[in-house]
């Protein structure tokens, strides 16, 4: 899949600098299905790697797009969630999947303590130091970021359709989220989910890491893939998701 180029460049690590003053920062913890050259595809067939248990299909795309047309900085996780997923904590049996949506993962079967730790040192740590740094450059600035994570589910779970377009998953704060949600219920073709098609909450994942612990209003939101699996899809929802977000911020800051 072509990614959509945009205005601010890309760099190898995932980040793209942006505005630290623009009042956002978007983050994309399952952008990519790269795995470094010396794990080959982890022993799984090469098509596996073009499924969602390699990454979120499409979620780069709208993440790039929101990033540029916000002008705002962003961090996209540059490796598969295959190797290691940057979205659980150092805690969480599924921080490196041994079985995924019944695909056996073979390069981590058996892994011990040392590779484990060099993947946490590697692949891990520089994705939320990278996280932490453009919040602390916001903060600096007197800016504190509302941080934004586009993630894409799959249109079913097991043989039941999901019938959301579009879900808004949140924890503690509800103020931004649920300014999103009543901004995309405004359109009567849309079914918004409301910390559908999952929950918010996860300790220790990016959100609770990044937003809740250090106070910062958030919304992760999660596209249905079929919506943005083509690029000149993803490109549309990035560029609606920023009017969206504009206007969410609008009326989360407005009294009550």
């Amino acid at each position: 899949m072509t990614e959509h180029s945009t205005t601010i460049a890309l760099t190898a690590d995932g980040v793209m600098d942006g505005d630290p003053a623009a009042g956002f920062l978007i983050l994309c913890d399952h952008a990519s299905n790269a795995l470094p050259q010396p794990y080959g595809t982890l022993g799984l067939p090469a098509a596996e790697l073009e499924r969602h248990i390699a990454y979120d299909i499409g979620a780069a795309t709208v993440a790039r797009t929101l990033a540029d047309a916000l002008g705002a900085p962003a961090v996209l996780a540059p490796c598969s969630r295959l190797l290691i997923d940057p979205n659980r904590g150092l805690d969480d049996p599924t921080l490196i999947m041994k079985l995924s949506d019944g695909a056996v993962v073979p390069g981590n079967l058996g892994i011990d303590a040392a590779e484990r730790a060099l993947r946490i040192e590697r692949y891990y740590r520089p994705y939320h130091r990278a996280v932490a740094d453009r919040i602390d450059r916001a903060l600096a600035l007197g800016r504190p970021p509302d941080l934004i994570s586009i993630h894409s589910f799959t249109p079913l779970w097991k043989t039941t359709p999901r019938p959301w377009h579009i879900g808004i998953l949140w924890e503690g704060d509800r103020r931004l989220p649920g300014a999103v949600i009543a901004e995309l219920a405004a359109d009567p073709a849309l079914m918004v989910g409301d910390n559908e098609p999952y929950a918010g909450g996860l300790p220790g994942d990016t959100m609770d890491t990044h937003a809740v612990k250090r106070g910062l209003r958030h919304a992760l939101v999660e596209i249905r893939q079929d919506l943005i699996a083509v690029a000149s899809d993803a490109v549309e929802w990035g560029e609606r998701l920023a009017h969206i977000l504009a206007k969410a911020v609008a009326r989360a800051s407005s009294p009550l």
